[in-house]
């Protein structure tokens, strides 16, 4: 099937799609920059395959959904479905360089063996405290609100510790009723109070000087080095899609400022 989309806006319409809630939500809240497409390419905005037994065929789709607006360098939305045990959702929110702002991320990955939460306004210069001092006060307020009653994700490698803020939402969590129970009662809360609060920021930004919106913009550049050398969903991809369209997904279109 080729041509459901014609631009990134389109909505994503994945069946059984676990994290369809949350897309929702940020198509929702992103209204209010008055969004315009992001140029994405047919064949990123939607890939299917099949993989395994010629009898036990798993279908695997991959949907990018995106805006760029005149605050907002680029948002962009990997959906992910391959058969019934995984569902991906990887949303990176990219503000332009003239503006004292964070990135919004999220990272929901559900596997055979559970979900992977991830939400935070991650820091394009983590150690610079004009870059941080108006975002992380409330950040940890909603942290301390929220990470309490979710279980811990484990430790973060130390290479990547730079590129989350002490507000970084973290946590490993089952399926079934229980992880279903979390999700619906703190996830979804939480994953709206961090939305909104970056709504609020962007919204509140001013122009910086071009000396500074410089030196962003190489923080920035650092974080989505990082993030296209370590994506975890590489081999994944590959093994679906081969290396040539995966390599030009990730350092193109998830990750593509350079």
């Amino acid at each position: 099937m080729t041509g459901i989309r014609l631009n990134s806006l389109d909505p994503v319409s994945i069946a059984n799609w676990r994290w369809a809630y949350f897309l929702d939500s940020t198509v929702k809240a992103s209204s209010v920059f008055n969004p315009n497409p992001f140029p994405i390419d047919k064949d990123f905005l939607f890939k299917e395959c099949f993989v395994g037994s010629i009898r036990n065929p798993k279908k695997v789709i991959v949907e990018t959904w995106g805006f760029k607006s005149d605050r907002i360098r680029k948002a962009r939305c990997a959906c992910v479905q391959a058969g019934k045990n995984t569902s991906i959702m990887n949303l990176v929110i990219s503000p332009l360089n003239n503006y004292e702002l964070p990135f919004f991320g999220a990272d929901f990955v559900t596997l055979p063996g559970g979900h992977l939460i991830a939400i935070d306004l991650q820091p394009a210069l983590k150690n610079d405290e004009k870059h941080n001092q108006h975002v992380w006060e409330k950040l940890k307020t909603l942290h301390s609100n929220w990470q309490s009653d979710l279980p811990f994700g484990g430790e973060i490698p130390m290479e990547a510790r730079q590129y989350f803020s002490p507000g970084f939402l973290w946590s490993r969590i089952p399926l079934g009723d229980e992880g279903d129970r979390l999700i619906d009662q703190i996830i979804k809360p939480a994953f709206n109070d961090y939305l909104s609060f970056f709504v609020e920021l962007v919204q509140n930004s001013e122009i910086i000087s071009k000396e500074r919106s410089m030196k962003i913009l190489c923080g920035q550049k650092s974080y989505m080095r990082y993030r296209a050398e370590k994506d975890p969903a590489r081999g994944m991809l590959r093994g679906f899609f081969g290396s040539l369209w995966t390599e030009s997904y990730i350092n193109n279109i998830l990750f593509d400022l350079k």
